[in-house]
């Protein structure tokens, strides 16, 4: 397969240039290299799953670099498409949050932002029904005092902590996520601060069954008026294959979360509740 041109039938559905061989043999994994820090790995059906990494490829005397981590395929079925972890934000308006739940929770966050357009205090945010969303809600205090900022965890969201198999509070984000997680978790709060703005990312992962989940991670700041010094996290787990085990999902296997989609929602930024039929008002269907 190595420098064919793309097939682009259904049984690969690619929108690239080449398909890429990156290991050869009856393993064969067949990639799209997007150039644009994203690689689809997909491998044909039937085979075995393995894990994968790709460095990158030379086709035709012209190098392909790959920015992608490592994964694991799923017999039978396309892997996920997946971001360099260094990949930039996009920017997005609030309707690239796909949970209701969130999107509830964000709005409120932008009804307060829009009245001064400036960060709300944390004092001030208090959404409707939010304690039904406190097992999914983590809350953060940003320590700036450092050449970094840190972010101290001062709540646990209940199916958070079990999906990390540990509660956290009191502790520094870094250390709670230890050395294979922190490098690319922290940059996505490290960013919340510096644009001081909201940050929606989804990722793909794997409970220990190897079913797909999507954690999907909306960050709010907040300020007292001198930079961003709270953080308040809403986390959603969600699989199409149905039921997934909770238990220890971040921390299952070897394979890191693979982002699909970071953004920072710095458009439209404003909500407005919708309007109110009062009584005896006519409604007219045309």
């Amino acid at each position: 397969m190595l420098g064919s041109e793309c097939d682009r039938s259904a049984k690969y559905r690619f929108g690239c240039k080449y398909l890429i061989d990156l290991h050869g043999g009856p393993s064969t994994i067949v990639g799209e290299a997007f150039g644009n820090g994203k690689l689809s790995l997909f491998r044909p059906r039937g085979s075995h799953s393995s894990k994968i990494s790709g460095f990158g490829a030379t086709i035709g005397g012209i190098s392909f670099p790959f920015h992608f981590y490592s994964g694991t395929t799923t017999m039978g079925a396309p892997s996920v498409v997946g971001l360099d972890p260094a990949a930039p934000f996009e920017s997005a308006n609030p309707a690239v949050v796909k949970s209701i739940k969130q999107r509830d929770l964000l709005n409120t966050w932008l009804r307060l932002y829009a009245k001064d357009e400036r960060l709300p205090k944390f004092d001030d945010y208090q959404p409707e029904r939010m304690s039904e969303e406190l097992p999914d809600i983590v809350y953060y205090t940003v320590d700036g005092t450092g050449p970094e900022p840190r972010f101290i965890i001062d709540s646990d969201g209940t199916r958070m902590s079990n999906a990390y198999g540990t509660t956290g509070k009191g502790r520094f984000l870094v250390d709670y996520l230890g050395p294979k997680l922190a490098p690319i978790v922290i940059p996505i709060y490290q960013e919340c601060v510096r644009r001081r703005l909201p940050i929606y990312t989804t990722s793909k992962v794997d409970d220990l069954y190897g079913r797909k989940v999507d954690y999907e991670r909306l960050l709010m700041p907040f300020s007292e008026g001198a930079g961003v010094n709270r953080i308040i996290a809403s986390l959603k787990t969600i699989s199409d294959e149905g039921g997934f085990e909770i238990r220890n999902l971040m921390r299952a296997n070897d394979v890191l979360p693979i982002y699909t989609f970071k953004s920072v929602i710095d458009r439209d930024l404003y909500h407005k509740r919708p309007g109110k039929i009062a009584p005896g008002d006519v409604i007219e269907f045309g």
